[in-house]
């Protein structure tokens, strides 16, 4: 399928804002999860997103770590 085989937009597409799921924090709930499409997904902030991996927390650490050595030079 190419682009121009898309129906035009009528109107402009919905934005859905979500927020973490945790009590009071008011961080952008990025990544969400449900167990199927019968269940409304939750959302969550990064930290505290109930399913990441060991890996890619050790990966945020780093790139984080590594940004802070930038901004410090």
């Amino acid at each position: 399928m190419s682009d121009t085989d898309k129906p035009t937009l009528n109107k402009a597409p919905q934005m859905y804002v979500h927020y973490c799921e945790e009590d009071e924090c008011m961080e952008w709930g990025g990544f969400g999860f449900s167990p199927s499409k019968a269940v409304p997904s939750r959302w969550w902030c990064w930290e505290h997103f109930p399913h990441k991996t060991n890996e890619q927390e050790k990966a945020l650490m780093e790139k984080l770590n590594a940004t802070d050595k930038v901004l410090k030079q």
